[in-house]
């Protein structure tokens, strides 16, 4: 026998010690935190979760016609490791695994070899997209081949069929589904709804076989906005707006239709525009709603809003005449005015009518810079008017302060102070309802996604809005604004059927230090119709038209924005106007080159 060793027998009983030690910590270890994840494991194995997604909502016009919409499509993905595993366990061979991708890769309209390199890529993955926006008999040959690790899951798919028809209202969405712009944009919590989930348990295929109750939570899908848009005035205005930047060779346009007595925005237009269903094509500046983020200098359209508070004020009178004895007119020696045309003295209702710089130029000197930037302000130039839409920007009117001495003459021809279309379409809408400055309107309300109303949007009532002008005077203007289209700068936007009333510009743009452009102009016109009970007021602005085609207002924007108010009372079946009465005899005492029988030669005239 050997001799007892203590060392030797303390060496193998610390060894046992450890041995025993490191058993027990691994049961502890399986016990506890090692038990944990040996179920949660088993859970994932046994259980995927899986999200719901909430169904955007719709947006739709005044009229129902849907113009945003979601439909759901299903998304194929692959398990590439489990796929393997399973047909490794079921004692199939890896050629006939790669079959079968490929038999699937043609129901999905893939490359055979694209998809075999792209899940052999990422072998261990447990999730590939393959591909998107599956219909429903694609879905069904796929769940046919009973595939493991292959399974599909609903995909909302916007889309846009009226194509690019509201574009810069509806904004579009980003590859994420979250909205880009326009009201998309604005309102993607209610449209975006909540999304649901549910958990499902899986057999060893890991195909479904049960749901519990407490493991579902069903989305909240997002609800459907409503309009004031008309479809159907906002095709009209957009044809309209694109044959006129089109002929004219211009850069770019905007068109804005109005209700003057609820402020519902009834057609709202860029050009050029895009498609909402394909934004990525589309640039961050064509996307740009310049209705109301792109202030311009609005020039002769400024007028109405300077001669018809001087009206309610006494400072001067329709039938006064102002000594325009030249064309040209130097006011302060340095500052020369300048007009188209050289009528002689004109009368206050003439200089509006034919549009002449020198007679607004006088009238401005007469007010001076205080009256002046009040008048603008009562019809709320440099603020926003509140649309919902996002990126409005207030325009500029400085303040009071900052004025100088050549400001009277400037701001009296609408320079050296900016606009935006939104801006001057509201602020005409005073002279079609009797002087009350509307809040633009754009949204009607919400529906659930069970068509339950959720919230409704009335129009103010008009007698509640702020009244911007004196409703005698808002008349005498739009009486005044009549005889534009009949014998002045907008005769080519007069209408056989309806009695127009309106405001042509053309307005040279700033270059900076340069100072104002010779080629490059804003040539713009608003209008409103019948003028006996309007129905719609409209801003057509176009910007840059090519100066040999066609530059000023009264023959690029007043035409194009006349055909819009005359196909869009055709379709509102508004009834036609009568013959338009010819202005007082101490009126048309004063006023060049009258004739009565124009008023009663409608059609002729609105054929010239």
């Amino acid at each position: 026998m050997g001799t007892f060793s203590p060392s030797r027998a303390t060496f193998v009983m610390l060894g046992i010690t450890v041995l025993l030690t490191a058993l027990i910590g691994r049961v502890v270890f399986l016990q506890t935190y090692g038990r944990q994840q040996t179920l949660d494991r088993a859970e994932r194995q046994q259980h995927t979760k899986e999200t719901i997604s909430a169904r955007r909502g719709g947006i739709f016009d005044s009229t129902g016609m849907l113009m945003a919409g979601t439909v759901q499509t299903r998304t194929l993905f692959v398990d590439p490791k489990f796929m393997q595993d399973q047909f490794q366990k079921e004692g199939h061979s890896l050629a006939e695994m790669d079959e079968c991708v490929a038999k699937l890769a043609k129901i999905v309209d893939k490359s055979p070899f694209e998809l075999s390199k792209l899940l052999g890529d990422r072998a261990e993955s447990r999730f590939v997209k393959v591909a998107e926006h599956l219909d429903e008999s694609t879905v069904a040959q796929i769940e046919k081949m009973d595939l493991p690790g292959v399974g599909t899951m609903p995909t909302n798919l916007r889309y846009y069929p009226m194509g690019a028809l509201g574009a810069h209202i509806l904004g579009g969405m980003q590859k994420d589904g979250i909205g880009l712009e326009g009201l998309e944009l604005k309102f993607e919590k209610q449209l975006a709804g909540k999304d649901g989930f549910k958990r499902t348990l899986r057999d060893f295929r890991g195909r479904p076989l049960a749901v519990a109750a407490e493991d579902y939570l069903p989305p909240q899908h997002g609800q459907h906005l409503i309009l004031t848009i008309d479809g159907n005035i906002q095709m009209i205005a957009e044809q309209e707006l694109a044959r006129a930047c089109e002929q004219y060779k211009a850069r770019r346009g905007e068109v804005i239709v109005m209700d003057p007595k609820t402020g519902d925005v009834l057609a709202l237009a860029n050009w050029p525009t895009f498609n909402p269903q394909n934004i990525e094509d589309s640039t961050p500046e064509v996307r740009r709603n310049r209705c109301l983020t792109d202030p311009y200098e609005p020039g002769s359209t400024i007028k109405p809003f300077i001669a018809g508070p001087a009206l309610a004020w006494n400072i001067t009178r329709p039938n006064e005449v102002w000594p325009i004895t030249s064309i040209k007119w130097n006011p302060f020696g340095h500052r020369i005015v300048t007009d188209v045309h050289h009528y002689g003295p004109l009368s206050m209702w003439d200089v509006l009518v034919k549009s002449s710089n020198i007679g607004m130029s006088m009238l401005g000197t007469r007010m001076g810079n205080p009256k002046l930037h009040e008048a603008l302000d009562s019809f709320r130039f440099g603020h926003r008017t509140g649309i919902e839409l996002p990126g409005e920007d207030p325009g500029m009117v400085r303040p009071l302060r900052e004025w100088g001495r050549d400001s009277t003459i400037s701001v009296s021809q609408g320079y050296e102070i900016m606009v935006t279309p939104m801006q001057i379409c509201r602020a005409f809408c005073a002279y079609g309802n009797g002087g009350r400055l509307i809040d633009p309107r754009l949204v009607k309300g919400f529906l659930d996604a069970e068509g339950n109303i959720v919230s409704r949007t009335e129009p103010k009532a008009l007698k509640l809005m702020p009244q911007a002008i004196d409703p005698l005077t808002a008349a005498a203007m739009k009486r005044i604004l009549c005889d534009v289209v009949v014998r002045g700068t907008a005769m080519k936007a007069r209408s056989a059927t309806w009695n127009i009333f309106g405001k042509t510009g053309t307005a040279h743009i700033s270059q900076g230090k340069g100072g104002y452009s010779e080629t490059k102009l804003n040539s713009s016109f608003m209008g409103g119709a019948p003028a006996e009970n309007p129905r719609l007021v409209i801003a057509m602005i176009i910007h840059e038209p090519d100066k040999a085609l066609g530059h000023y207002g009264g023959v690029v924007s007043a035409p194009a924005a006349g055909r819009v108010l005359e196909r869009s009372l055709a379709y509102l079946q508004v009834p036609s106007s009568p013959e338009l009465p010819p202005p007082p005899p101490a009126i048309a005492s004063v006023l060049v080159n009258y004739s009565e029988a124009i008023y009663r030669n409608r059609t002729a005239s609105a054929a010239e």
